[in-house]
């Protein structure tokens, strides 16, 4: 029986020559992530286990971004303990307020995850790394606190799905569109558990930062993970970023999936996820009615990189933010806060009306920069809407790609560029 792209990883990492789905396995590590929210409590886990020292301080990440420039004491007092654990235990990659940024937009950048690696981490949205062709996965704390003492995890190798993504995107349609088609089309639980697998001549189409948003959100569909294949524009980016050795893994002809389906880009629409799941999709022709809104938020794991502002700021260049609209714009690294700035793109933000903010999650998890009152609702770059998630528990929060929250914040209600 063949395996898939995740199946070969996870059986080289266990030292096996074959592995299938269901199988329990212990894979080694080749990265371990924590942020300022979860590795307190991982640390915590390491002082109870006894564990001295870390299994390779090379291989673990602390990215302190989340509630960074700490908003208040019990946020100082995390960070604290993060630092202090990364000095005593001498940890390479811990990125301090002036270096950090958004975690999953950093470590990439920082050429620290490459194809072929087994990556844990604390975080959800640890699964944008499979963008890259890594086997990547959000963990608890406690599976981050082994993985920093024994350099292992384990596993049950999921199932996977497979995506043919065919045919280019039209203008104004990304990444973000295309993975909140897919979470519209198959729900939030429709690969629970699975590896979400994306294949086809399409995926050429995709810019690698269209390829981490969807990798990102596969976990708002379920997923275990996400994962594209290693093409020539992946290669390039790892060579520009990395140092580090990179290992090729190929699906087989005969391996196994529990389903497949067929993404034709050139149908796909601006799409718009409703409060309050990224399920509840609509595109923008299904809108008929107007829906006000009051904050705009660009940035995050999912829609702060370069090509994230460089639409924003097409869209917001020569127009202003509604009157009485907040819009708030969020670099995720700062060496993407620097080309923005050299290519002026903060200026047209600026000039727009818009805030511009440090790297950090911030609102995304209604941490700070930018909490919803009752009422409220805000269009979001961000990756959930459920319930509360950026503040008030009677707000709301749509989820569209840049371009339309960033005409969004035009119009003040919810728009497409093509709209204005």
């Amino acid at each position: 029986m063949g395996m898939t792209m995740t199946q070969k990883i996870l059986a080289a990492h266990a030292g096996l020559a074959q592995v299938e789905a269901g199988q329990l396995i212990e894979a080694d590590l080749d990265l371990v992530l924590g942020n300022d929210i979860t590795s307190p409590v991982a640390i915590k886990e390491m002082e109870k286990m006894k564990v001295e020292g870390v299994f390779d301080k090379d291989k673990i990440a602390l990215v302190p971004d989340h509630f960074v420039p700490n908003k208040d004491i019990k946020s100082a007092e995390h960070c604290k303990c993060v630092r202090e654990f990364a000095y005593r235990n001498e940890i390479t990659n811990y990125f301090e307020v002036g270096e950090m940024g958004i975690e999953h937009a950093l470590l990439p950048e920082k050429g620290l995850t490459v194809a072929g690696d087994v990556i844990i981490g604390a975080d959800s949205h640890t699964c944008t790394y499979g963008a890259l062709g890594a086997f990547s996965t959000g963990v608890g704390s406690t599976d981050m606190a082994a993985g920093m003492a024994t350099g292992k995890a384990w596993f049950k190798v999921p199932s996977a799905i497979k995506f043919n993504i065919v045919g280019k995107p039209s203008e104004w349609v990304s990444g973000k569109d295309v993975i909140l088609h897919i979470i519209g089309m198959i729900g939030v639980d429709g690969a629970l558990y699975k590896s979400m697998e994306f294949v086809g001549e399409g995926i050429s189409n995709l810019t690698m930062d269209d390829r981490f948003t969807i990798a990102n959100m596969a976990i708002e569909a379920g997923g275990k993970n996400g994962i594209f294949p290693v093409d020539e524009l992946a290669i390039a980016y790892m060579k520009e970023h990395s140092q580090k050795t990179y290992t090729i893994y190929e699906a087989d002809e005969d391996a196994v999936y529990d389903e497949e389906y067929t993404i034709d880009l050139s149908t796909l629409r601006p799409t718009i996820a409703f409060p309050h799941l990224p399920e509840n999709t609509k595109t923008i022709d299904d809108i008929k009615d107007d829906i006000r809104i009051d904050q705009v938020v660009i940035g995050s794991c999912t829609n702060g990189r370069l090509d994230d502002l460089r639409i924003a700021a097409k869209v917001l260049k020569d127009r202003h933010v509604a009157k009485g609209m907040r819009c708030i714009v969020i670099p995720a690294t700062q060496a993407i806060y620097i080309q923005a700035m050299e290519e002026g793109l903060l200026k047209t933000f600026i000039e727009a009306g818009a805030i511009v903010s440090t790297p950090t999650c911030g609102p995304c998890l209604g941490g700070y920069m930018g909490i919803l009152a009752a009422g409220e609702r805000c269009v979001s770059t961000t990756n959930r809407n459920f319930v509360g998630r950026m503040g008030h528990v009677d707000s709301e929060i749509y989820l569209a790609s840049p371009a339309v929250a960033a005409a969004s914040a035009v119009t003040g209600k919810i728009s497409c560029p093509c709209q204005i």
